[in-house]
């Protein structure tokens, strides 16, 4: 078996006016994350893992924000999109491992939720997939609430051919 490790950070602006989108689920708040897409950061980060694990490069290149056909799209789309991408060079989703930065809303209660979501659209297990909450303690764009942001680290395998 072949296995990849990769590593996505993503960050965007907290702002009035928009939905907070984390996880693949929507959380109440009085600002959302403002980004071409519904702005999941914690999505965004594990598409860019899985994409730089399989060396097909960035979000970006594959869903760029000067096409109109992405604008306010569901990040879960691009996720499910990101596992297809991967599949067609032979690999699926090991496993995930995120963080999300963010003084507010806490997390901790939804976490649950947020796995089962995104195992559903990866299609594995929710044990594989490992999230984490925190703040920084106050201390920059984060802890001033101007933005969340989220780091994550897959591993992807693919099947030795016989």
């Amino acid at each position: 078996m072949k296995i990849r490790v990769g590593f996505g950070f993503d960050v965007h602006r907290l702002v009035a006016g928009r939905e907070l989108w984390l996880g693949g689920i929507k959380l109440e708040h009085e600002y959302g994350l403002l980004g071409h897409s519904d702005a999941d950061v914690l999505i965004h980060a594990i598409c860019d893992a899985l994409l730089g694990a399989a060396n097909m490069r960035d979000i970006g290149f594959h869903f760029p924000d000067s096409s109109s056909s992405y604008e306010n799209i569901d990040s879960k789309i691009l996720l499910k999109k990101c596992v297809e991408l991967i599949a067609t060079k032979g690999f699926r989703v090991g496993n995930v491992d995120a963080t999300v930065c963010a003084e507010r809303p806490k997390l901790k209660s939804r976490i649950p939720e947020m796995q089962k979501v995104l195992a559903s659209v990866m299609g594995i297990d929710e044990d594989d997939i490992s999230i984490k909450a925190t703040t920084t303690e106050k201390l920059g764009f984060t802890g001033r609430e101007e933005g969340i942001s989220a780091y994550a680290t897959v591993l992807i395998e693919k099947a030795d051919r016989a």
